[in-house]
């Protein structure tokens, strides 16, 4: 007997496709609050570095920068079950770092990526690097630094931009966490994500939020 994935659509009852499968699964992870996102802080082969050669087989390789999906607790001897590129295994603790993230949609674009880079400044501040794939209208470059901004107030660019290409500027609500890329430009504005949407923010409206 084959085994078959069967979902009831708007359009009747019909068998789900893998490309549908993935997706639900992914999605369905996403609202998981035990599925969490780290960093391989180290590169990991377990055939030569495992403390537990009996079990090593069932460890997880790794390079280092590459985003590994983990699942519940740490055990006993300090290592976490995960996932990376569809291949599942046992994650030494002391060797990958969390990703203090909840906003789904970067969640899912870090995910995507598949891998992070650290770069510690002369003040000893940590970034996160994200190799984002950039249209030409887009105001976001290949690796920049990205920082997590809250909004403090309401802006709608229609009635308060000050600059005469308003159309460039993303509107938000006072609340909403905005990624902004790189340094401030002269104007005093940044390049900034929101739920996907690109667009120049106004650094005045908005405040750090730290990512941990």
């Amino acid at each position: 007997m084959i085994g078959v994935d069967v979902y009831l659509y708007p359009d009747g009852l019909r068998v789900a496709t893998p490309d549908e499968i993935e997706r639900w699964e992914f999605e369905r992870e996403m609202y998981d609050q035990d599925v969490r996102l780290f960093v391989a802080l180290f590169s990991y082969n377990p055939s030569m570095m495992s403390p537990n050669p009996e079990t090593m087989e069932e460890e997880l390789p790794f390079e280092q920068g590459q985003v590994i999906k983990i699942y519940g607790d740490k055990d006993a001897d300090g290592f976490y079950s995960g996932e990376s590129g569809g291949h599942f295994g046992f994650v030494p603790s002391n060797m990958v770092s969390e990703i203090p993230v909840e906003d789904k949609e970067l969640k899912q674009y870090l995910l995507q990526q598949g891998y992070l880079q650290e770069e510690t400044n002369s003040l000893g501040k940590t970034f996160l690097f994200l190799n984002l794939e950039t249209s030409e209208s887009s105001c976001v470059t290949d690796s920049m630094k990205v920082h997590r901004m809250v909004a403090i107030f309401d802006y709608d660019p229609w009635e308060s931009s000050p600059n005469v290409d308003f159309e460039a500027e993303l509107p938000f609500r006072a609340g909403d966490i905005i990624y902004v890329f790189g340094e401030m430009d002269r104007d005093g504005f940044y390049c900034g994500d929101l739920h996907g949407y690109q667009g120049l923010v106004p650094s005045n409206f908005l405040q750090p939020l730290p990512w941990d």
